[in-house]
């Protein structure tokens, strides 16, 4: 137990660590390319900080355990949207590019149809729907930077590029950016594995440890870049990584992991006499997706209130989990 704990909290440094020189080599990334900061963090941060949940669910899988992959999806954007988005909008709430912002929420409304057709209809996770979800998820990148180029966000580039100083090379961007993706990857892998082992240690079920404790735990590296990204000016940036993110645990970590490993919708705690995972946490992923992006392309801006209800239902979510 002791090893664990030693090793989780140098997960946990590797992350800090690694998130911090993510965000330089993205942001970078975006003013070399004028791309939009919400644009950079729903496709290349969102891929590095996502990477955690693809091994996980993909490794989860292919052991037979149809559970972690599902429960990990689930609960990662619930983690995402909110605590994680609704740090960064109950601190520093604002204005947002709605025209970059819709097409990652269309996206992962549709992908969202789908999943729950999976879900409530077929009763399991085929091969096809994977390979379904992987194609969305190239289109979905092709179709943002395509759109992130045709609508470059000078503003947040002119001030990101005063208030960091000299710029760097572009060399020196990938670098970092590589970097911090692999410290990111090693540091959520240590906290993951032996996270578990102390919550497994502690007598927490699985299935609990899958929706929460996983899910949190592949989660840091998002919340990580949120709040990085809050501390050197480019708030844009972690709601684009966090919305992002959501769609990529929907059509890149589900369909890695179901393309490699077809299963079943796994049951585990039941509510009102359910499988819960129907009645409460499929739901709840997009009910707080739809909290979070309505508003803003309604008013076209994020507010506290927004963020603070998010935290509200993220307490009560993770008292449900433990209350079944």
């Amino acid at each position: 137990m002791l090893l664990s704990v030693l090793l989780f909290a140098v997960g946990l440094v590797l992350l800090i660590k690694g998130g911090d020189w993510f965000v330089d080599g993205a942001t970078g990334i975006a003013r070399r390319f004028n791309l939009p900061d919400i644009v950079v963090g729903a496709t290349v941060v969102s891929i590095g900080t996502t990477l955690p949940e693809v091994m996980v669910s993909a490794t989860g899988a292919m052991l037979g355990q149809g559970a972690m992959a599902y429960g990990n999806a689930i609960g990662s954007i619930i983690c995402n949207t909110a605590l994680i988005a609704a740090i960064s909008v109950a601190v520093n709430p604002g204005p947002v590019n709605t025209k970059s912002m819709k097409m990652p929420v269309i996206f992962f409304f549709c992908s969202a149809a789908i999943y729950c057709v999976a879900a409530y209809i077929m009763g399991e996770f085929t091969r096809p729907m994977g390979l379904i979800m992987l194609v969305i998820f190239f289109v979905y990148l092709v179709i943002t930077v395509r759109q992130g180029m045709k609508n470059p966000d000078s503003v947040e580039t002119e001030e990101a590029e005063e208030s960091d100083g000299k710029p760097k090379t572009l060399a020196q961007d990938l670098f970092w950016l590589i970097v911090g993706a692999a410290l990111i990857a090693v540091g959520a892998d240590l906290l993951v594995e032996h996270g578990t082992n102390i919550a497994i240690g502690l007598g927490v079920p699985e299935t609990v440890i899958a929706l929460t404790f996983v899910a949190l735990g592949t989660s840091l590296p998002e919340l990580v870049t949120t709040i990085t990204s809050l501390k050197k000016g480019h708030a844009s940036l972690g709601i684009g990584n966090v919305i992002g993110a959501n769609v990529f645990n929907l059509v890149l970590v589900s369909g890695v992991s179901v393309t490699l490993a077809p299963f079943k919708v796994p049951v585990g705690n039941l509510l009102f006499g359910h499988n819960a995972s129907l009645v409460m946490d499929i739901p709840l992923m997009v009910a707080v997706m739809l909290l979070l992006t309505v508003p803003a392309l309604a008013t076209k801006k994020l507010h506290r209130w927004q963020g603070i209800l998010l935290l509200c239902i993220y307490a009560a979510f993770c008292i449900c989990q433990f209350a079944l």
